[in-house]
């Protein structure tokens, strides 16, 4: 993967290739940014940068057939690593090694995709993936061997907040005290979910949203998209590539999230003293319950988002609004001054909660109904200033 093909983020790039030009490359390093900044593309782009001795910032200028290996992902001194799970292909024990063609697959389609994207290519939405102690031996095993071309290895784990605990403490020494020549790329969205042991191992690289500029201008040229198309998407995407790319499609899972959104929030606006309209909530938490359950994690943000959405707007920080509604008769503006100084953080919390027990494998119709019946209340709660 060339750098030249990364959107953005060149403060990072020129950081990675001047201190590989230099000699200076840490043995263990986490890039933590959010959905659709890049991260793995960029990982990927440097380990061909080190792999294949490339040198004055670009992908294009080391060993031919090396840079062509990469080009196919099959270069046999880069390691992946990512959360799996078992499905119909791999009944037990699945490591990473089992599913390397899907993985190709991902890459080649959506370079900027998410663990949704990953699990949906699995085939696994109702199942949890993990990078569990099976991985780790296998980690352990390849890097104990020499590299095949004498050079680096590289081990990139995506999704490193995966990791279980017994994991973890398998590859701390090896990432502490890694063999010669083998260097640990590890990528996260969530900082705060990897222990903190391996965290102080690494030098930690933190990427920002991609800018609006930057995604404007590559779907311009990707998809042939007018400027203004291509202005008005960027907004929408808020620095996510990868949402800019479903937005482009209509294939974003935010338009089936969003009917089911103002369905819920309808009913739930209803329900006070209304028991018809608690039937609804109760039927709206059984069709959410049956589908999987990193779909309903997912839900669950994109509320967590239209609710912070509606209060930026009520409390005038329209500069900040990239959201805009699909559904009919249902606008953001006059949604918005149900969320407030009085109910947000409430809100906010339970979602969260809601997000944690599903996680945990809780039972979703429970917590769903649960969390439903708990809006009806703070929805009619008033806010301080109108008190």
């Amino acid at each position: 993967m060339l750098f030249s093909e990364i959107l953005g983020q060149d403060h990072i790039k020129n950081h990675l290739t001047q201190s590989a030009d230099s000699g200076r490359i840490p043995h263990a390093q986490l890039f933590v940014g959010p959905e659709g900044s890049g991260t793995l593309p960029m990982a990927i782009a440097y380990a061909q940068y080190l792999l294949c001795n490339n040198i004055n910032g670009e992908n294009n200028s080391g060993s031919e057939a090396c840079n062509l290996k990469f080009k196919n992902l099959s270069h046999p001194d880069l390691h992946f690593a990512f959360p799996v799970t078992t499905n119909d292909k791999v009944k037990r024990h699945p490591v990473s090694s089992h599913f390397l063609e899907e993985w190709r697959e991902l890459l080649n389609q959506q370079p900027y995709g998410n663990l949704f994207d990953w699990y949906k290519m699995l085939g696994v939405d109702n199942k949890q993936g993990q990078i569990g102690v099976d991985e780790a031996q296998d980690i352990v095993k390849s890097l104990a061997l020499k590299s095949y071309e004498g050079g680096f290895k590289v081990m990139l784990i995506w999704m490193a907040e995966k990791m279980n605990i017994a994991c973890a403490n398998k590859l701390l020494k090896l990432i502490e005290e890694p063999p010669n020549k083998t260097i640990f790329i590890l990528i996260a969205e969530d900082e705060e979910q990897i222990i903190s042991t391996i965290k102080s191992r690494c030098q930690i690289l933190h990427f920002p949203p991609l800018s609006e500029d930057a995604i404007k201008a590559s779907l311009m040229k990707q998809y042939d998209l007018n400027e203004t198309i291509a202005t008005k998407i960027a907004h929408q995407a808020n620095g996510n590539y990868n949402k800019a790319c479903d937005l482009v499609y209509q294939d974003s899972e935010d338009i089936q999230f969003e009917e089911w959104f103002v369905f819920w929030i309808r009913s739930a606006f209803k329900a006070k003293g209304n028991k018809s309209a608690i039937h609804d909530l109760i039927s709206w938490s059984e069709t959410i319950a049956k589908t999987g359950r990193e779909t309903q994690k997912q839900f669950l943000n994109f509320c967590l988002d239209f609710f912070r959405q509606a209060m930026l707007l009520n409390y005038k920080a329209d500069s900040l609004v990239y959201l805009e509604t699909k559904s009919k008769n249902f606008e953001l503006k006059k949604f918005a001054p149900f969320v407030h100084d009085s109910n947000i953080l409430d809100i906010s919390n339970e979602l969260q909660d809601a997000i944690y027990h599903i996680e945990r494998n809780g039972n979703s119709k429970i917590i769903l109904t649960d969390l439903s019946i708990k809006l009806t209340k703070l929805l009619h709660k008033k806010s301080q200033a109108n008190a």
